[in-house]
């Protein structure tokens, strides 16, 4: 990627560079009318405003004055300039441009030879050394792992939505990838359908315990055993009459089971449920889309400005093999389309920055949303499966308590009192049989 940061440096240097006195300038300009020859390893070169300058091929020495011989006075040395075939390499500070200005510092820079079109300069070689901190996974920026201030967690200590679902996700296949806010989606369409089959799940509780008490009421209408008699006549009666006391429980245990469970469980977030969780899918996604059409842009600029500045580089270097107006001239209207394309890839990156904070807000908003809805879910089902236990212990006292006439009866069975009571109602006479007499 491109370093805006040189490019700024260099944009700063050209400003420094305009504001050259005038004194300095025509002092350059009469210069130009000495005929002494120049003293060994002195080249003149011809800005493209006109002004001429003087480089040292031994010490790299840049200086806008005429050098002179060892006896004369010394040169000043060259301001970075815009104008230099050394241009698009010059780095800005305060500090460099005070000491450029004072007279007999010589500013030196790195040997620079004479390179073929296209080829990389030693500054570019620079840049390029800089190491990456940053990478950009499906149009979105993050840190490399280990560069920058570690980043601490929104949420500390909540596993929270909002801070572990950032990336995309492969799938086990490895073909495609899913969108860390997808996967999230996914999660509530999936506790949706959990609901639903846990509400079809009591539903066939219920029907089991509809046909319970169906069956129970049906039996406790059997005609077996209707004739027995006494204190255990009584008890098998009442338990006869317990089973049909105990199907009147389990129907409205069923009844309960639909009105305080199956129902809630159906009713719970209907339809719009699936409605509103597109609204936030397609929201989220629009923010995507319109942070990859960013990046793109970014990418487009970022190649226009590097074709700009190899144009650059490759004038520069025209200029240093041969001086013309024309060449001087190509150069000043690719220094302004370097600076045009710069300018707009700064712009760029401002909008792509831009889009990716918004996308980043709505994320963490939205999927803070999520996560409420997802507790909300689980402690509506929480909510409604005790109410099915406590119907359940409910139903285990009512039948107890339809179970404990019947206990009691049984516990007063007396055989010898149900002997007396049927002899008394069936017997047939008290009187003996005797010994015959002859």
């Amino acid at each position: 990627m491109f370093p805006v940061a040189g490019w700024l440096r260099c944009s700063s240097a050209q400003q420094h560079s305009s504001m050259k006195p005038a004194a300095e300038r025509s002092a350059v300009v009469i210069e130009e009318a000495d005929s002494r020859p120049l003293p060994p390893g002195w080249t003149s070169y011809l800005s493209p405003e006109g002004l001429r300058y003087y480089v040292n091929s031994c010490s790299k020495e840049k200086t806008w004055q005429r050098p002179f011989l060892s006896a004369e006075a010394p040169q000043r040395p060259l301001t970075c300039q815009n104008s230099s075939p050394y241009a698009n390499e010059c780095h800005s500070s305060r500090k460099t441009s005070q000491s450029a200005e004072t007279p007999g510092v010589s500013l030196r820079k790195p040997t620079m030879k004479k390179q073929p079109p296209g080829s990389v300069s030693p500054a570019k070689r620079q840049i390029k050394e800089v190491k990456e901190t940053k990478i950009t996974i499906n149009c979105v920026t993050f840190p490399l792992p280990g560069e920058g201030p570690e980043q601490q967690l929104l949420k500390p200590n909540e596993w929270s939505y909002c801070d572990y679902f950032w990336t995309d996700k492969k799938d086990p296949q490895g073909t495609t990838s899913v969108a860390g806010f997808e996967v999230l989606l996914q999660k509530q369409l999936k506790g949706k359908q959990m609901q639903k089959e846990m509400a079809e799940f009591i539903h066939e509780r219920i029907k089991i315990e509809e046909e319970y008490a169906k069956n129970l009421s049906k039996l406790s209408l059997s005609p077996l055993a209707a004739q027995e008699e006494g204190t255990l006549g009584e008890a098998w009666t009442q338990m006869k009459k317990s089973l049909h006391d105990e199907a009147e429980v389990h129907l409205k245990f069923s009844n309960k089971l639909h009105s305080e469970v199956e129902k809630p469980l159906l009713t719970f977030r209907g339809d719009n449920f699936k409605k509103d969780l597109k609204k936030y899918d397609h929201h989220i996604a629009d923010l995507r889309k319109q942070l990859a059409s960013r990046y793109a842009s970014v990418e487009k600029a970022r190649k226009a400005l590097a074709d700009r500045q190899k144009d650059l580089e490759v004038k520069t270097q025209q200029l240093e093999v041969k001086l013309s107006n024309k060449t001087e001239e190509d150069i000043k209207k690719a220094r302004r389309k370097s600076t045009q394309a710069g300018d707009d890839l700064m712009r760029c990156v401002d909008l792509y920055n831009q889009t990716q904070s918004k996308w980043f807000e709505e994320m963490v908003t939205t999927s803070m949303e999520l996560e409420k809805l997802e507790v909300e879910r689980i402690e509506w089902i929480q909510q409604h499966l005790r109410q099915y236990t406590t119907l359940r212990h409910e139903t285990d006292m009512f039948n107890q308590s339809t179970v404990e006439p019947v206990d009691q009866l049984l516990q007063n069975v007396d055989p010898a009192k149900d002997r007396e009571l049927w002899v008394k109602e069936n017997k047939t006479g008290e009187v003996r049989p005797v010994d015959m007499d002859i």
